[in-house]
């Protein structure tokens, strides 16, 4: 029977360093192979079959994962947050190491292996967080027009400043309003009025996708939950058989706070940095709008307010549950 062979693999930009080794961890061969999808075609023709090989999460590996998997028993991808100790536990660091001490994690299954979505649900994730960035860049450019107004000293209604009909009426009419200044305000607008439109229709298109359309639409039945917090959980978790507990989704959103004890001394820290912050971000706002949307889950806010104890967790309204268990049984009503 053929022994499995084992790599590993440190990507950067440019190059790929790679280290083969056999199951007793002798080194076959390493070396250096340029970032392409032509020179890997070449590499891995000089493979010994059969092999699997490893790589930490980058923002590279996308590719390189969907380009080796048809050829590889099996690729996994690490979590660099725990491959860290590699590196701390080491005087001499470089990529050659790095790659030979990957290999050797995979060897002995000791890599701290972390889940890796489809193609298909990247290329629609990469499209919503496309997304975001265009909403971020609206704002930037509607409180730039704020800022401009103001610099000029100009009265104007802030209620009423980024609708149409008001907008072109102050440019117009307004005395205070230099012509110099005018040329920007317009740009500045017809800008606003342009990303706008592209990510109505970047949200349209993601709501009538046959991959999305089904769960998103079933998540919306939820009180307060809306197409961006459905959109979001669908495509940031994807598949939630992949938590084993509550506990680890409510870690993965970051809606959880680390904890400091020592003796009797007990300190809870704020929300957690190391989560999903595309998640986090959109489940924080949408626990802050839906007690406003909600009459049951203003219900539930204003009785645990009126307690003064605890600040409530944004985790008692992650989509589809008001408690533990029934965010357990959404999730598996979501996987069927």
């Amino acid at each position: 029977m053929t022994s499995m062979h084992f790599i590993g693999l440190d990507i950067h930009k440019k190059t790929i360093s790679y280290c083969v080794k056999d199951v007793s961890g002798t080194v076959l061969s390493e070396g250096t192979v340029a970032a392409t999808r032509a020179q890997l075609n070449e590499w891995m023709k000089s493979l010994p079959t059969p092999w699997t090989v490893a790589m930490e999460a980058t923002m590279f590996t996308g590719w390189i994962y969907d380009h080796l998997l048809p050829h590889a028993a099996a690729v996994k991808v690490a979590h660099p947050l725990m491959l860290r100790a590699i590196a701390a536990a080491k005087k001499k660091k470089n990529d050659r190491i790095d790659a030979s001490k990957i290999c050797d994690c995979l060897r002995c299954d000791f890599l701290p292996e972390c889940y890796m979505v489809s193609s298909q649900v990247r290329e629609r994730r990469r499209t919503l967080r496309y997304r975001k960035l265009l909403v971020r860049q609206n704002v930037q450019l509607r409180n730039k027009v704020s800022q401009m107004l103001m610099e000029s000293g100009v009265v104007y209604n802030k209620q009423k400043l980024h609708k149409v009909g008001y907008f072109k009426e102050l440019v117009a009419t307004n005395p205070d309003i230099s012509s110099e200044l005018k040329p920007l305000l317009t740009i500045c607008r017809e800008t606003i009025v342009r990303i706008g439109k592209t990510e109505g229709a970047l949200v349209r298109s993601l709501r009538r996708d046959p991959l999305l359309h089904a769960r998103v639409e079933r998540l919306m039945t939820i009180p307060a939950v809306g197409p961006i917090t459905a959109l979001t959980w669908v495509l940031e978790v994807d598949d939630v058989t992949r938590f084993h507990s509550v506990k680890q989704a409510v870690s993965y959103c970051g809606l959880c706070g680390a904890e400091r004890s020592s003796a009797e001394t007990f300190k809870r820290m704020p929300i957690s940095k190391q989560r999903n912050k595309h998640l986090q971000s959109v489940l924080i706002e949408a626990a802050k709008l839906a007690p406003r949307l909600s009459p049951d889950l203003a219900l539930v806010y204003m009785t645990r307010k009126s307690r003064r104890a605890t600040p409530i967790e944004p985790r008692l309204l992650l989509p589809g549950s008001l408690s533990p268990t029934s965010l357990r049984s959404t999730a598996v009503d979501e996987s069927s």
